[in-house]
């Protein structure tokens, strides 16, 4: 099975660690943050990835290569012309994605211990196009969705800003995760070209498509991507 890990941010919030170095390769317990994400996906199946690149790219092939792709058949999807943003960075990947199977994408900067299996199980069960990952914690920006789970709008809770994708009586409000389950199928029906993000894309689709949400309640999920966060999950790997 694919996977495709986001390793192409400019990790901003992580400076001064980002000043020489991309995102994924900043450590936390001794480990870069690709290297957990890649043992991550891969024991969960998911043995063919992708790792797209742009901010020191050079610096992710030469790791890759210098530990021999960690056994796995790792391609890389290169943006350092562009960086394409999360709906771009798919669509610039799908030569490398499609096939029969529906394949995960994983943000390089999330720690967390949800079970990836039971995860790829419940979309399959739902026959959904997409499944996103959400949980239910603090964030300015929500995912609605209806009592069955199904994605229904997006709102702003600091600007009072909603998009509605579909008219429903009642919707719960979820915290994406970083983490999707998508049918390659997905691929004829994406109309945005060039630098996308996919949360809009997500809400277009899900008019007439079956977009669904899983409810994370595992008892981890950290964003890495927070200098803050980097500190407590040192500490909490350290301790381990």
């Amino acid at each position: 099975m694919k996977a495709m890990i986001f390793a192409a941010g400019l990790g901003t919030r992580l400076r001064p660690f980002t000043d020489n170095k991309p995102k994924a390769l900043v450590e936390v317990a001794g480990k870069t943050l690709l290297q957990r994400a890649i043992e991550k996906v891969s024991g969960a199946g998911f043995e063919e990835i992708v790792v797209n690149i742009h901010h020191y790219g050079d610096q992710i092939i030469d790791f890759l290569e210098g530990n021999n792709n960690f056994g796995l058949d790792i391609q890389i999807s290169d943006e350092r012309d562009e960086l394409l943003d999360t709906g771009g960075g798919i669509l610039k990947a799908r030569p490398l994605l499609e096939g029969s199977e529906p394949f995960l994408v994983y943000n390089v900067d999330v720690l967390c211990s949800l079970d990836l299996k039971k995860l790829l199980r419940w979309h399959r069960e739902h026959q959904a196009l997409a499944t996103l990952v959400v949980r239910k914690r603090e964030t300015a920006r929500y995912l609605l969705f209806d009592k069955e789970m199904q994605l229904s709008g997006w709102t702003n809770i600091k600007t009072g800003e909603v998009k509605m994708a579909r008219q429903t009586p009642e919707v719960g409000k979820f915290a994406f995760s970083g983490i999707h389950i998508i049918e390659p199928s997905v691929f004829p029906l994406i109309t945005e070209t060039g630098k996308f993000p996919i949360i809009p894309m997500y809400l277009h689709l899900a008019a007439q498509n079956a977009i669904y949400g899983f409810e994370d309640t595992s008892d981890l999920w950290m964003d890495l991507g927070k200098l803050e966060q980097l500190k407590v999950a040192e500490e909490m790997l350290q301790n381990r």
